[in-house]
């Protein structure tokens, strides 16, 4: 295991560590805008993870959902991070959440970190190294045809102000798959489809600090990405489609069709 993905890990563990035990006490909940929480909790993990990737690389530059970017002389070197991914869900108590960690090193993602305390998994990536759930290797799923598959996708809080709403893709899929889930998280899609818990996952809308931990982990399980017209994509796209590749070019159909 490498500095970078040990210290990854072991910053993704003491904020799920606080996640779990503050999850009955969140405290003071405010918004970003009407739509966009943030609590006390968010604040506090991701601090906790900075000053433990600080601690170790004190150069390397920093981007995170509740701070922003911190800088100081330009590095090769940028965490991504997402300290609560799913906080709508925790200040409901819904448990459907997790730490997201990222790095990227001249703009190619080398680890990738999430942490899910709700049921204690954690996924770990780096690259050319594979992917893992809890130490075990992980792949995605085989299924071979989007008629067999079951597909996860999410919308943005702005939903219903936004022309660009995943409605009516939403509504192809659920037309040609098994079913389509919507749990509310990101960077859990990602992961879930990483391990074949799902065989495909899209969503518009996204940031960075989304996608940065777990893109990664579905490339080193197998896993395709693109944009939505099957085009390469990085984190820093707005949208992403990602799958077990057996059934990419029929998602990548559906999503041109409404074009």
């Amino acid at each position: 295991m490498s500095e970078a993905v040990k210290v990854a890990v072991e910053a993704a563990l003491a904020a799920g560590k606080i996640l779990r035990d503050r999850k009955d006490s969140i405290g003071e909940i405010s918004y970003k805008e009407f739509y966009d929480p943030v609590t006390e909790v968010d604040l506090l993990c991701e601090r906790t993870v900075i000053n433990r990737i600080k601690k170790t690389f004190p150069d390397h530059d920093i981007l995170a959902e509740e701070s922003g970017s911190a800088e100081g002389n330009p590095s090769p070197s940028k965490w991504i991070i997402d300290p609560l991914d799913g906080t709508l869900n925790y200040s409901h108590g819904y448990p459907c959440y997790c730490v997201s960690i990222g790095l990227e090193h001249e703009g190619q993602l080398e680890v990738g970190v999430v942490y899910n305390p709700c049921l204690d998994e954690l996924f770990v990536a780096e690259r050319g190294k594979g992917a893992t759930l809890n130490n075990k290797s992980i792949k995605v799923s085989t299924i071979p045809t989007l008629k067999e598959s079951l597909l996860v996708t999410g919308f943005h809080p702005k939903v219903a102000h936004s022309l660009d709403d995943n409605l009516n893709h939403f509504c192809r899929f659920m037309k040609a798959c098994q079913a389509v889930r919507r749990p509310g998280s990101a960077a859990m899609d990602l992961v879930y489809t990483a391990m074949g818990r799902f065989e495909g996952f899209w969503e518009l809308k996204l940031s960075p600090w989304d996608v940065a931990g777990g893109m990664l982990i579905v490339t080193e399980a197998g896993g395709t990405l693109s944009k939505f017209d099957g085009s390469p994509v990085t984190i820093y796209d707005e949208e992403i489609l990602v799958s077990n590749g057996l059934i990419h070019q029929e998602m990548v159909d559906i999503l041109q069709h409404d074009i």
